[in-house]
């Protein structure tokens, strides 16, 4: 059998209410998976009911992934089922200068961003290796090869997510599990207005389609590609340019697109 696996089996999805999370449950949907989709809002539960139109299996599980409960909750809704795909996707975005946002906010952008894959990808990974069977996801962001100004803790947290899956990618390389970096650029979603984005260039750009994201993303982890960048050639382009500029360059450039209006005067 080559690299690609058989479709169909059981699979994961974090941050899946909306966006590229929803977009991703649809595809391992019509690829014959049954899925478990997570997410801390109300809405996990009507994305369940669209999704479960299809005849697969649909658990949601609603719960705080910025908390270690929220994640425990999510390792006992598995249970013992095989996973077979895990896609870890939630996130978010807390925008403006660091030194006048909420402390709060930030950490808690840290424990969902950082810690929860983290935990996720600890208590689920040992069951693939033992099976030395498995695909895993994490979604990080062309944000992560270059310092994001005015969302300093979210660029942060995606380059982090990039180093940490083409880590773990390595150490399992003779497991038989893959991980895949899903780095897209901007998309249409509701990210930009849950972090508080709407005073910003890069909230009027045009974004790329959450759905051609996903499919992006699903065809890469199926084929055990260490990374994609996810979306419009632009997204491309832009992290190739990006490795020929100084940190303080890639910095300026980073910040026109997420500066607020606001501070400029």
């Amino acid at each position: 059998m080559s690299e690609q696996q058989a479709e169909g089996g059981f699979a994961v999805v974090t941050g899946a209410s909306s966006g590229i999370g929803l977009e991703l449950a649809k595809q391992f949907i019509s690829h014959g998976f049954d899925v478990l989709i997570v997410a801390e809002d109300p809405s996990i539960d009507t994305a369940a009911a669209v999704l479960s139109a299809s005849g697969r299996s649909v658990q949601a599980v609603r719960a705080d992934l910025a908390t270690a409960q929220g994640n425990e909750a999510v390792v006992a809704a598995v249970g013992e089922r095989t996973v077979d795909a895990l896609a870890l996707n939630a996130g978010r975005a807390v925008a403006g200068r660091f030194v006048e946002n909420d402390l709060d906010d930030e950490l808690a952008l840290i424990r969902l961003n950082i810690a929860s894959p983290v935990h996720l990808a600890r208590r689920l990974l040992p069951g693939m290796v033992a099976r030395q069977s498995g695909k895993v996801l994490i979604t990080s962001s062309v944000a992560a090869t270059m310092p994001g100004p005015y969302y300093a803790t979210y660029a942060a947290s995606k380059s982090f997510l990039l180093s940490f899956a083409e880590a773990i990618r390595y150490e399992l390389k003779d497991c038989g599990v893959t991980v895949t970096a899903l780095m897209p650029g901007p998309t249409d979603t509701n990210f930009f207005d849950a972090g508080g984005m709407q005073d910003t260039p890069i909230y009027q750009a045009k974004k790329d389609d959450a759905a051609e994201v996903a499919a992006d993303g699903f065809e890469a982890m199926m084929a055990g590609d260490d990374h994609v960048v996810a979306g419009s050639v632009k997204n491309r382009m832009q992290t190739s340019a990006g490795k020929l500029l100084s940190e303080p360059a890639r910095a300026a450039v980073h910040a026109k697109q997420t500066e607020p209006q606001g501070e400029k005067g």
